[in-house]
C-alpha cells in the first residue's frame, strides 16, 4: 500500500498557478512561501506541489484531476466559478439527462474535469 504524497504539477509560474488551486479548493498555500519560490506547496488532501521548470507545457497531460463540488454546489455552479477565477473550458461533454463532464484548463493549460458530486446523482 501507498499513501500519494503529493500530485506534482510542472509549471512556468508556481506561486500563480498555486494561488489558482488555492482558490478552486478552499485550501491553503503553505506559510512560509515566497511568491518567487521555485516549488509551492496547496495543503490538502491530496497536497499539491508547484515546481518551477525551463520549459513549458507541449502535450496533453497523460495524469489529471477530476473535481465535483463538495459543499453542496452543482458541477455546473463550479464550471462557472472555476472560469471566473481563470480556468477556461476546453471541452463540454455534459449530456441533456445530467450526465457527463466538463473539461477545463487552468491558467497554465493543465487538463481537468469537472463531474458531478454524488449528491448531485442522487437528490
Amino acid at each position: 500500500m501507498i499513501d500519494v504524497h503529493y500530485v506534482t504539477f510542472d509549471c512556468a509560474r508556481p506561486y500563480e498557478l498555486a494561488a489558482f488551486w488555492s482558490q478552486a479548493t478552499g485550501c491553503e498555500i503553505h506559510p512560509e512561501t515566497e511568491k518567487d519560490d521555485d516549488e509551492v506547496l496547496v495543503i490538502g488532501r491530496p497536497n499539491l506541489l508547484f515546481i518551477r521548470v525551463p520549459e513549458g507545457k507541449s502535450v496533453k497531460n497523460r495524469v489529471h484531476l477530476d473535481v465535483t463540488g463538495s459543499d453542496g454546489t452543482t458541477r455546473d455552479q463550479e464550471v462557472e466559478r472555476l472560469a471566473g477565477i481563470g480556468a477556461t473550458v476546453q471541452d463540454d461533454r455534459r449530456n441533456p439527462d445530467g450526465t457527463g463532464w466538463v473539461t477545463m484548463l487552468d491558467p497554465e493549460g493543465n487538463e481537468f474535469c469537472v463531474c458531478r458530486a454524488e449528491y448531485e446523482k442522487n437528490p
